[in-house]
């Protein structure tokens, strides 16, 4: 901005100030800071990787947004490019990339972002986005195994520093096993799901891809969190980093805005179908998305609110990581979690009693 400008903008300022009730334009003055305001373009990372044409990916709210391209509508008459990246190293590569200064928003599961937090990195957690994702463990159909406790001594995969890292520990430890009393492989995906066929591992703690291979025969399930205890399952959020938030809050707002109306229409009921099947282009099969949701409101997965139920996900990430040492020092969550643009969004949508409420326990407090 030259100094002409600069001093035009100041003057209009200062008048404006001292003559509100006149008619000098404030609605002019407001729509000059707006653009100001506004950065040339929103990178978003995903801790997942893409798949198909176009590019897809899956599970929850910020997906049904990036696949409609409700944000890239959202910024188009300002001229704001929305990029996205795609991140097959999932939650640690997509910190890596926030510590580059290479994006500005991330879509990242609780455990890698607790993790980079706690090591320095300055983000805000500003809406939940694909909460209480089930966990399954395969084994090959031939195993012997019965039970989450006939683990002990066995080869599992857990793919590290990932939100699967976290509940499968709790869910080991709910059945009087350590990390200690199973040999635990660091296991992408596709590593797991191969290992699993060729029967190099004894069992893999996973995400729905394992019912592909339940499908040919090739593994039999012997635990899924579905309709059991919430504790075990995957928690998801959209985060913002502090210096993005901090120069353009008004981008953030409307992200955040945008990410909420995309959670009310995925939230629909009478939208499942498209939900699922929008899913599905990512590479998990309809069938697949649909017996994960079946008997689950969408309102409870898709809801975007940090609710208690939630908030202590967070706070119980925090006190895990630290105590198996993957983390050095704990932080305040509730401060990390900046619902200011997430209660903006859902008083200006009239939704702030849309979403049920479950408290620390999983148990339904309302709506």
């Amino acid at each position: 901005m030259n100094k002409q400008r600069r001093k035009l903008l100041g003057g209009i300022a200062g008048v404006t100030a001292a003559r509100v009730g006149t008619g000098l334009s404030a609605a002019l003055l407001s729509a000059t800071a707006r653009a100001e305001a506004l950065p040339s373009v929103i990178r978003f990372g995903v801790a997942q990787p893409a798949t198909g044409n176009p590019p897809s990916f899956s599970g929850n709210s910020a997906a049904i947004a990036h696949a409609k391209g409700w944000l890239e509508e959202e910024f188009k008459k300002d001229n704001v490019k929305v990029e996205w990246y795609f991140f097959k190293g999932a939650g640690p590569a997509v910190n890596e990339a926030v510590t580059n200064k290479q994006i500005d928003f991330a879509l990242q599961g609780d455990l890698p972002s607790t993790v980079a937090r706690a090591a320095g990195l300055q983000t805000r957690l500003v809406a939940a986005s694909g909460v209480r994702a089930n966990i399954y463990i395969g084994v090959p159909p031939d195993s012997p195994l019965r039970s989450v406790a006939d683990l002990r001594g066995k080869r599992v995969s857990v793919f590290k520093g990932t939100n699967m890292h976290l509940p499968a520990i709790r869910l080991l430890a709910d059945n009087g096993l350590t990390e200690k009393d199973v040999k635990i492989l660091n296991l992408d995906t596709g590593s797991y799901l191969a290992a699993l066929t060729t029967k190099d591992i004894d069992a893999a703690i996973g995400a729905m891809d394992i019912l592909r291979l339940r499908d040919k025969g090739a593994v039999r399930i012997l635990y899924s969190s579905k309709g059991g205890n919430p504790i075990y399952t995957r928690q998801s959020h959209v985060l913002v980093t502090e210096d993005f938030a901090g120069k353009y809050p008004a981008a953030t707002q409307r992200v955040v805005s945008t990410i909420v109306r995309t959670s009310r229409w995925s939230s629909d009921e009478s939208n499942r179908e498209e939900v699922l099947r929008l899913w599905a282009r990512a590479g998990t099969s309809y069938e697949h998305w649909k017996e994960d949701y079946d008997g689950e409101p969408l309102r409870v997965r898709l809801n975007p609110n940090f609710d208690p139920f939630l908030v202590s996900r967070y706070k119980d990430a925090v006190e895990q990581a630290y105590r198996f040492r993957m983390i050095r020092t704990r932080f305040d969550v509730e401060k990390w979690i900046d619902q200011r643009f997430l209660k903006v969004a859902l008083k200006e949508q009239k939704l702030e009693n849309y979403w049920p409420i479950y408290e620390p326990s999983g148990k339904i407090l309302g709506a």
